[in-house]
């Protein structure tokens, strides 16, 4: 079987997908629609995808209803294979989507609102992305309008209509707005092409679709979100390999103001404490220094050594400037027992002195065998000799983030190679390797890798690597007022040092967004 087309980075522009209506369709398209006492739309949005010129026998709809009150019934006027399917357990959009994908039969998942009305080709321009790789993220466009006026049609009429080519009619005379804040990206970075790793923020499942194969290889939605899914779902494909399209072909309207846009401010407060803890990309939602994370931003692999050199090599990463990170020591634990002993003769004191150093640190994993990472990036050491300055890291990630590349590699003096990855390109390399393929050309070919000797950018020998500690020395008491003295000083020298605070009011639209005054 031939290897998949090769998309470099985010550049979808790369594949050339046939032309609507001029190809033949071979994949079976399911379209979850979730549902929530959205009881006045739905028979128009089952109306339009009854209407679509995707092949019927490839088609099929799940309506998914979210405990609906009164519980949705199908309309009449449907697509010939729609079925619906009650939510027993949980409750959310997320966890509505998620139960309808294993409920899906096809080969692609199409997740479309149950406020959205489809032109005809609007599944079409979606599936045929999926017919040319298997890692494609298409996104449609859409309009938002006032469906006052379609509500007072029959949706047999709507069918009818949208099945004509006459969606753009429906609401003639009417304004429209559109998706503003995504338009505005798309604009600034050719409808994603240049976007690279900042793409997935922009995945908005309402019109969104995916393979099935590449969605049970991520995450999926994390069912305990009641908003911002659609944010850490384009997360989660990305981690896993995905490329996120544009296809202006892919059109919608959609009927009525999402929530987003009518309470955007409540919105966006909301979901910040959520998204800031499951998605390292959306780093201006992350505190620069003192907190960690569900998902970090980076994870650090090595296998524990002699005690003294591990001890420093961890240090030393805890105390570099990224503190948004996790540290897995992979070594024997379970051989620290508690029976009687020489502690200073005791056959595992190495691995005892590392595992009692960390045993309580939060950041600081002791595993046996290390797991398949969640973080952005991996950096695995392949021994604790050399250990990095306190800038190292931070360094070495931002060149990774400027570049858009998958991945820099330290080369010892011995030949060994610690690799920091980028999980997401790893993960595509994965999806188009063959058994026979070089995969290193791969992560060359689609991301990017460079070479750095390591001690040319900021590794040490571990041994010389110093690691600041507390010093308090004894001393008789001192006067009260001298120490408040002592007090002012430091406070003053520690303002002195601060980041100015901006002066100037904030232009225009420029206004706080958020629970942590930061626009998105």
């Amino acid at each position: 079987m031939p290897r998949q087309p090769v998309v470099r980075h985010n550049d979808w522009g790369s594949l050339t997908p046939p032309t609507l209506g001029d190809w033949e369709p071979r994949l079976a398209v399911s379209v979850v629609v979730p549902t929530f006492n959205y009881q006045r739309t739905l028979p128009y949005v089952l109306a339009g995808l009854a209407a679509q010129s995707y092949p019927a026998h490839l088609l099929e709809v799940v309506v998914v209803d979210d405990q609906s009150s009164p519980p949705q019934e199908l309309p009449e006027v449907r697509p010939e294979n729609t079925t619906l399917v009650r939510v027993e357990e949980g409750w959310g959009r997320a966890n509505a989507c998620h139960l309808g994908a294993f409920a899906a039969g096809g080969d692609v998942l199409h997740w479309y609102d149950a406020d959205m009305l489809a032109y005809r080709e609007e599944v079409e321009a979606h599936a045929r992305w999926h017919h040319l790789v298997d890692y494609a993220v298409p996104g449609g466009h859409k309009l938002f309008v006032d469906p006052t006026s379609l509500l007072e049609l029959d949706p047999a009429t709507v069918r009818d209509r949208v099945a004509a080519g006459g969606a753009g009619d429906l609401f003639p005379g009417l304004e429209h707005e559109p998706h503003q804040w995504v338009e505005d990206y798309w604009a600034k970075t050719d409808d994603l092409r240049t976007a690279g790793p900042r793409a997935q923020r922009y995945h908005i499942g309402m019109t969104g679709s995916v393979t099935k194969a590449l969605y049970l290889d991520s995450e999926g939605f994390d069912r305990t979100l009641r908003l911002g899914e659609d944010m850490h779902l384009g997360h989660a494909l990305a981690q896993a390999g995905g490329v996120f399209v544009v296809d202006r072909e892919a059109r919608s309207w959609h009927l009525g103001r999402s929530q987003v846009l009518r309470r955007a401010e409540q919105v966006n407060r909301f979901n910040d404490p959520y998204l800031a803890d499951l998605v390292p990309t959306m780093r201006p939602k992350r505190n620069k220094r003192g907190r960690a994370y569900q998902v970090p931003y980076l994870e650090v692999v090595l296998e524990a050594g002699p005690a003294d050199q591990t001890i420093r090599v961890v240090d030393s990463l805890l105390d570099g400037d990224v503190p948004d990170l996790r540290v897995t020591v992979v070594g024997p634990w379970s051989s620290v027992h508690d029976e009687r002993v020489q502690p200073v003769e005791d056959p595992v004191l190495e691995t005892r002195l590392v595992h009692r150093s960390y045993l309580h640190e939060p950041r600081v994993r002791l595993v046996e065998a290390p797991a398949v990472s969640d973080a952005e990036f991996v950096l695995h050491l392949p021994d604790v000799s050399l250990a990095p300055l306190p800038a190292a890291l931070g360094a070495l990630l931002d060149d990774l983030e400027r570049t858009h590349h998958g991945a820099r590699l330290l080369s010892y003096a011995d030949g060994a190679l610690a690799r920091l990855e980028r999980t997401s390109a790893s993960a595509r390399v994965a999806r188009l390797a063959g058994p026979d393929d070089d995969r290193e050309a791969l992560l060359e070919e689609s991301f990017g890798v460079k070479t750095y000797p390591a001690t040319d950018v900021g590794w040490v020998p571990a041994d010389q690597r110093v690691v600041e500690r507390f010093t308090l020395g004894a001393r008789p008491p001192m006067d009260p007022d001298k120490s408040e003295n002592r007090l002012r000083k430091a406070l003053r020298k520690a303002d002195e040092a601060a980041p100015a605070l901006p002066t100037e009011p904030p232009a225009d639209g420029e206004h706080k967004r958020g629970l942590f005054g930061r626009r998105r």
